[in-house]
């Protein structure tokens, strides 16, 4: 079958897919977005992490062919999307939501904490900045949490870290003041091998507190 899904703000066709292959096949495989990893293939580890219309799954467990017609997030996309989110936030708190009615930072209300799933799943990708490689993401900026990863210490040998960033930084578009239980429950499906998991918590809370410091 064909698979017609954006990636990182650019549309791609996926040909001869088989029904049963999963969306992280096809990603690392088809497409040659390698940053999501392949290890336990159960939904256990957390390292093939992806967001699906903004919502963070296992791309090991999402059939290809359920991502027909949607937007994907992987790694190598994720400082272009925090650029378009940040862009957005400075939107609506000029001018609001006027599809939604949210009034707060990043379109969320100021009765409901963090993002709905409904407006998760409206969230539409635009092509990368200028200069930037969907498929790689270099040549731009980094995200914030990706930089606080850098700045803590928290990257180890690597294998974790994709699903990792994008577990981290879902919860702080949802969360952006986050307590320690709030990180060690976002962050509980995505294991790492190599530490303590302290670096990686000092480097949420690092991302938190230059994000309240921006706002």
């Amino acid at each position: 079958m064909r698979v017609n899904f954006t990636v990182n703000g650019r549309k791609h066709e996926a040909d001869d897919v088989w029904e049963g292959e999963s969306l992280l096949y096809v990603l690392r495989e088809r497409m040659g977005l390698p940053g999501s990893k392949n290890a336990c293939e159960q939904g256990e580890c957390g390292s093939c992490t992806v967001r699906l219309d903004g919502v963070p799954v296992c791309s090991c467990l999402v059939a290809a062919g359920q991502v027909e017609g949607r937007e994907v997030i992987t790694v190598e996309g994720l400082a272009d999307y925090a650029k378009q989110r940040e862009d957005r936030g400075c939107g609506d708190q000029n001018h609001g939501d006027q599809d939604h009615g949210d009034q707060s930072h990043g379109g969320r209300t100021n009765d409901t904490p963090g993002t709905s799933v409904q407006r998760a799943q409206q969230w539409q990708a635009r092509p990368p900045a200028q200069g930037t490689d969907s498929q790689t993401g270099e040549g731009g900026a980094l995200s914030p949490i990706q930089q606080a990863f850098i700045d803590a210490g928290a990257v180890q040998c690597g294998f974790c870290t994709p699903g990792l960033l994008v577990a981290a930084d879902e919860m702080l578009e949802r969360t952006p003041s986050p307590t320690d239980a709030d990180i060690r429950e976002a962050l509980s499906g995505n294991l790492c091998r190599c530490t303590g998991y302290e670096k990686i918590l000092d480097a949420v809370r690092l991302a938190a507190a230059r994000q309240e410091e921006a706002v």
